[in-house]
């Protein structure tokens, strides 16, 4: 009897597409209209309403309870936009584009073409040290060697993971600036326009109806949370999971590099379905709702042609996504 590991490289690279018959035949990649004028509709709501509550309020520290909600909120705009971005939402880019920039540049002051271009280059080669810059040296190192020579940081990160999540969203925008100034990203011009409304109107929000050392506590509270929030969203999805070597095919790269979470409706509208990340990696243009419904038809699918299919907790997915990285230290650790 052949096994998987075994099989022909014609047949492992048709796996996929007996897969994808699969989905199709049970609609699963159709369009989800109501969902997301819904969706769409209350993530607004609640963004014109963090913020009108924010003027009302005025020179108060209560302002300090809507930073923390509008960090939720700004979580959930940028959520949106990874949907718009992978045309979840509507079916062509023209639509997606205005929108995502509308969601991204203006909403939340993030380059919606630098996400993006940065995103698609994740997912063409998720977990792969050289081209996925989601695991690419930087603050945070997530191999061992790239960890060698590193110093202290690098040695004790797993500690300094949660911390450092406070300062991804004032990161986001910094790359954002600097991927605008390169000229990296496409329409430079009406990008620049609206990230610049956006951080203007901020900062003049802030300094205009809050007193000095109250705009700085919204500031740091809001941005802070926000950071902390979009990370953990991201996070459990591939930390720890295996480094692809190349020679995989198109379904083992994205299923055997991703790993999903466990729960139910609250977890689902709290991560934005990105707790199904290996169905959303093998069918990015699948509407969030549907990811749901899929899960069950991939997982007995790789079970048919022997793909492991790693699903876990939402707290043991931070749990190997911090052993991970303190797994990566360790030689650091050793000879210090």
């Amino acid at each position: 009897m052949t096994t998987t590991a075994e099989r022909p490289r014609t047949a492992a690279g048709s796996d996929f597409a007996e897969l994808s018959r699969r989905i199709n035949q049970a609609g699963l990649l159709r369009r989800r209209p109501a969902y997301y004028a819904l969706r769409l509709g209350l993530v607004a709501a609640a963004l014109v309403g963090g913020w009108a509550a924010f003027f009302s309020i005025g020179a108060s520290w209560w302002t300090l309870a809507v930073a923390a909600f509008l960090a939720v909120v700004f979580a959930q705009v940028a959520l949106v936009a990874h949907d718009l971005a992978h045309r979840q939402v509507f079916r062509t880019n023209t639509p997606s584009r205005r929108a995502g920039l509308i969601a991204g540049n203006l909403a939340i002051g993030m380059s919606y073409g630098y996400w993006m271009d940065k995103h698609t280059k994740h997912h063409a080669n998720p977990n792969h040290d050289d081209l996925d810059p989601d695991v690419g040296p930087g603050v945070l190192v997530w191999s061992r060697e790239a960890a060698r020579g590193k110093g202290f940081l690098t040695r004790y990160q797993a500690y300094f993971f949660f911390p450092l999540l406070t300062l991804l969203g004032l990161s986001l925008k910094r790359d954002s600036i600097r991927a605008l100034r390169d000229g990296t990203v496409k329409r430079r011009g009406l990008e620049s326009f609206l990230l610049a409304t956006h951080l203007i109107g901020y900062a003049a929000a802030l300094l205009l109806v809050l007193t000095p050392l109250q705009a700085l506590a919204f500031l740091v509270v809001h941005q802070a949370l926000f950071g902390v929030y979009l990370g953990m969203t991201f996070a459990p999805n591939h930390k720890g999971m295996p480094h692809p070597d190349g020679t995989e095919d198109f379904l083992r790269k994205q299923v055997l590099t991703s790993r999903n979470v466990r729960g139910g409706l609250l977890v689902d509208a709290a991560l934005g379905g990105l707790n199904y990340q290996i169905e959303h990696h093998l069918f990015p243009a699948m509407p969030t709702p549907n990811l749901r419904r899929a899960q069950p038809i991939v997982q007995r699918y790789c079970a048919e042609i022997g793909v492991p299919y790693e699903m876990t907790s939402l707290t043991d997915s931070y749990a190997q996504a911090l052993r991970h990285l303190h797994d990566v230290g360790a030689e650091l650790r050793d000879h210090r």
